[in-house]
């Protein structure tokens, strides 16, 4: 048995999720945007609760780390190093575009597409990178401003299903006929999956030294 914790602040919204080995046993989600902060630790604390599980009980602790929502990872990574540090149990660290991607297996029967998972990085804008159906990196995690010929390398070989939230907006531009769009919301059961491989494997992140993945680097404007 494994019982690890699963924390996702990435995107738009919050979601947290308990497993045993690869088995979702409780989750819970927050859909208001911007109030991470405050709904995540409460929420910890009601879904173990439920599950009448101490937090003593957990194994580990695994957070999107990014790409994402600078706010969102920085929330998500201080809370779960946190957790790992006062109970002393290892940290795992999933990329978020590869567990969003995951979680679009279910519903792509064709077995030699690819998988584009976007993230709205403002404007015309995305994080995005590319997998097969086993998740390994046909383009690995960038920060791309999508052009209609952006993705012709693939997309000329491939059909290539595209989604998250920043999918949407490039739809009127990605016009290629293999193209195909649909709906996968970020969640932290996306990240049972990948976090239990990592577990399994001992691949533990570096409790003092983990990170978000911004991919690209901070932009604050100047105040006025």
């Amino acid at each position: 048995m494994s019982l690890i914790l699963h924390i996702d602040t990435a995107i738009d919204t919050a979601s947290i999720c308990l497993s045993d080995n690869e088995q979702v046993l409780f989750s819970a989600q927050n859909t208001q945007t911007r109030e991470s902060a405050g709904w995540l630790q409460p929420a910890i604390q009601s879904m173990l609760q439920q599950g009448g599980i101490s937090l003593q009980q957990l194994q580990a602790v695994s957070v999107s780390a990014g790409p994402g929502s600078y706010t969102g990872l920085r929330v998500g990574m201080a809370s779960a190093k946190g957790l790992c540090y006062a109970l002393n149990i290892p940290l795992l660290t999933v990329d978020t575009l590869q567990s969003l991607a995951g979680g679009a297996l279910r519903q792509v029967g064709d077995t030699v597409a690819l998988l584009c998972p976007m993230i709205d990085a403002r404007r015309m804008e995305v994080f995005t990178a590319i997998y097969d159906r086993e998740l390994q990196e046909v383009l690995a995690p960038t920060n791309l401003i999508v052009e209609p010929s952006s993705l012709d390398k693939w997309l000329d070989q491939h059909t290539v299903y595209f989604f998250g939230n920043g999918s949407n907006k490039v739809k009127d531009v990605l016009q290629h006929a293999h193209a195909q769009f649909i709906e996968v919301h970020s969640s932290a059961t996306h990240l049972v999956p990948l976090a239990y491989q990592q577990w399994m494997q001992q691949q533990f992140a570096p409790l003092a030294y983990a990170e978000p993945k911004y991919v690209k680097g901070f932009y604050s404007p100047q105040p006025r």
